[in-house]
């Protein structure tokens, strides 16, 4: 009977650069579908994130009433909305899981560094026209934070009773604007989508622009 042959020094070599080839191909397979999951997760929370502020956002300024909340010292008019490109400040009735109900002034502020912005909302309560403290005021909270910029806009009427254009100040406090919005670049160069709100309690007290 003739003698079983082993294999050569070249066929070991040989299925040693296979098996090595094989295995760096599905470390590679192994990378690129970990890098998509990982690209798919940071979307999601980022989608994520988007709708929890826009939902907050489009709720409190939906919200909104045309209650005073002071003085406003140049007009001697009552304040009812104040508009900023990096913040507004209105009285809202506050839900019971933010608060203990009621009305408070909704201050929303941005912050930081161009960047590295966050979005701050504080609450006031508010009686009789005036903010007054409370014994255990309720801290501010973020809302969004380590996006590169963000910007708020106003829509009123103007001078000939139609839908102006929008503005970065709203400039008539004792009214509120008729719509607003809200612009929102991530730290990725993404822009949000615009949340744009009609607030429907606008429409009684929109004073045209250059009335007063």
């Amino acid at each position: 009977m003739r003698r079983a042959r082993g294999f050569t020094l070249i066929e070991i070599l040989l299925a040693t650069a296979l098996l090595a080839s094989a295995l760096a191909l599905a470390f590679a397979t192994l990378r690129a579908a970990t890098a998509s999951v990982d690209r798919g997760e940071a979307m999601a929370r980022r989608n994520e994130r988007m709708r929890a502020v826009e939902g907050f956002l489009r709720a409190r300024l939906l919200a909104a009433r045309p209650v005073p909340h002071g003085i406003d010292e140049r007009s001697g008019l009552a304040l009812r909305f104040r508009g900023e490109p990096d913040a507004m400040a209105f009285v809202a009735d506050l839900p019971d899981y933010l608060g203990r109900g009621g009305p408070y002034l909704h201050r929303f502020s941005v912050h930081g560094t161009p960047g590295k912005r966050r979005i701050e909302v504080a609450f006031d309560l508010v009686q009789g026209g005036e903010v007054v403290s409370e014994p255990q005021p309720i801290a501010p909270e973020v809302l969004v934070e380590g996006v590169a910029e963000v910007r708020f806009r106003y829509r009123g009427l103007g001078a000939d009773n139609r839908l102006a254009g929008w503005q970065d100040r709203w400039d008539v406090p004792e009214a509120l604007p008729l719509l607003v919005e809200v612009q929102v670049r991530d730290a990725g160069g993404d822009d949000w989508p615009p949340v744009v709100v009609a607030l429907p309690l606008a429409g009684s007290y929109a004073i045209p622009a250059g009335a007063r």
